[in-house]
């Protein structure tokens, strides 16, 4: 008969067990501050970085003990991430393929994999744009990003990246969070591992398009079986970014702070009962976050102290670009003022609206390169002379990117493709003017070294000074992983 361990006790590790008891002495101790009608303030949770945290036990965001174990030296702070929903066609932006031009409309031999199925030939679609070389690495970019272009000697390329899925819903929670079926956000494990630096503003923003949002909705920056608190804040596109900031009339700050004591102690009453609920407790923390944010939110999302200079370098003062580069400026406010995590998505709702480009490719990539070009430099030359690039890791790409092949008899529109798409990052930790991975003489997949999103993943957080490998939240009995349990190694060969 198999005996069990020596350190367990009723099948729980010693660890476990005085985790678990230790939860349990505390919830008396607040019990009794509680009957006193005491006010609660939410303790950080000292934490050797070897410990195991029971289910739906969390690590106050500020506690710097949190991920103590799985830091490594980074340079960046704070990200930015732009997201092309619907799948940016590689071959026709970053990834140049001289062949594409002279097959161009020849039916050929090439296995594909999208929408549409398994297929083993396809009519050539040749790029409907013409590339050039620019800067001192001499990286090819199409006539779609002339802005972008200018500063690729701050940009690395990775040309043979690929996915899981060529679906949008599951490929785009893969991105977002390393899983077909979603997870934890990239946000929120950023959030988890570094806690926030400003208090008075959410450590994880998103800026969706104003045509709707992605495929999949808030699952793409859930905290997923995190704590609540780690998911993202969506902050509008349209008008005033964030609503109801200010107090109704008639009702003083003093007045306004003793309601959201008083329903701070009922809610914390109320989670004493219902121990390990998240929700709860991220209401409580989002109650505290929008009255912090009541005083500083105003100045940070305020567009006028801008320079006439700054909002035509972002392309705020064209009708074109107006909106993504409005966002992309308060994406800058934002990481100025310690915001951790930045998402904006260019492309939202249906196909039309989005990167999905499945039928007239050229409308549409002229018009999203055509709205997020400027902006997307001007932002990237704005948090240089700033100097603030160092510091803040730039990531752009979609789910996927396209295939060298029409998908439709008479169309010129190219269907999905996971097999080999082209990412970019720029900024901290990162070494700009390089390339690494490529993909075939068409496009259709990478060949040689070959980068899964998970890489991506391991880059972003290493740049961020956080081991992948090590940082993780006890859940559903395993060390849990942006990466995944069985781990991925950072691209070293772009990384400062």
């Amino acid at each position: 008969m198999n005996q069990p361990p020596l350190n367990t006790f009723c099948g729980q590790t010693r660890r476990e067990f005085l985790w678990q008891a230790g939860g349990a002495f505390t919830s008396v101790a607040l019990a009794g501050l509680l009957s006193n009608d005491g006010f609660l303030q939410q303790q950080a949770l000292a934490f050797d970085g070897t410990t195991r945290l029971p289910e739906g036990m969390s690590i106050a965001r500020d506690n710097p003990m949190a991920a103590k174990t799985a830091m490594l030296p980074g340079k960046a702070k704070s990200v930015i991430f732009f997201f092309c929903y619907g799948g940016p066609s590689h071959i026709d932006t970053f990834d140049y393929k001289p062949d594409l031009y002279k097959y161009d409309g020849q039916t050929i031999a090439v296995k594909t994999k999208g929408r549409g199925g398994d297929k083993s030939e396809g009519r050539v679609v040749g790029p409907k744009w013409k590339f050039r070389q620019y800067g001192q690495c001499g990286a090819w970019v199409s006539d779609l990003f002339p802005h972008v272009a200018g500063c690729v000697d701050d940009i690395s390329f990775i040309k043979s990246m690929y996915a899981d899925s060529p679906i949008h819903g599951s490929a785009m929670l893969m991105m977002n969070s390393g899983k077909l079926l979603g997870g934890p956000s990239i946000g929120s494990w950023a959030n988890y591992g570094l806690g926030t630096v400003n208090q008075n503003l959410p450590g994880f923003v998103v800026m969706l398009d104003s045509a709707g949002g992605p495929i999949s909705g808030a699952k793409n920056w859930s905290s997923g079986y995190m704590p609540a608190m780690y998911q993202g804040t969506v902050l509008r596109g349209k008008g005033p970014p964030i609503l109801d900031l200010a107090n109704p009339a008639g009702r003083s700050d003093a007045l306004q702070r003793s309601m959201l004591d008083r329903l701070k102690l009922w809610n914390t009453r109320h989670a004493l009962l219902r121990s390990g609920n998240s929700e709860l407790e991220s209401r409580i923390e989002s109650y505290e976050l929008a009255y912090r944010m009541q005083s500083t939110a105003p100045e940070a999302v305020d567009m006028s102290l801008e320079s006439k200079e700054t909002k035509e370098l972002y392309g705020c003062d064209q009708e074109q670009t107006r909106e993504f580069g409005e966002k992309c400026l308060l994406a800058r406010r934002l990481v100025e003022r310690g915001v951790r995590f930045v998402q904006i998505y260019s492309g939202g709702g249906h196909n039309d609206e989005s990167w999905d480009a499945h039928g007239d490719l050229k409308s549409n990539h002229d018009f999203h390169a055509g709205r997020t070009d400027k902006p997307v430099a001007g932002l990237l030359k704005d948090l240089k002379r700033r100097g603030l690039l160092d510091e803040t890791l730039v990531i752009w790409g979609g789910e996927f990117g396209r295939q060298p092949t029409a998908e439709y008899a008479n169309g010129t529109g190219r269907d999905h493709n996971s097999y080999g798409f082209t990412m970019w990052m720029a900024g901290g930790g990162i070494k700009g003017g390089t390339s690494i991975g490529e993909t075939d003489e068409l496009g259709a997949t990478g060949v040689g070294e070959r980068f899964h999103v998970k890489h991506l993943h391991a880059t972003a957080l290493a740049c961020l000074g956080l081991d992948p490998n090590h940082l993780s939240y006890f859940y559903a009995g395993l060390d849990q992983k942006l990466v995944g349990v069985e781990g991925a190694e950072p691209i070293r060969a772009i990384m400062t």
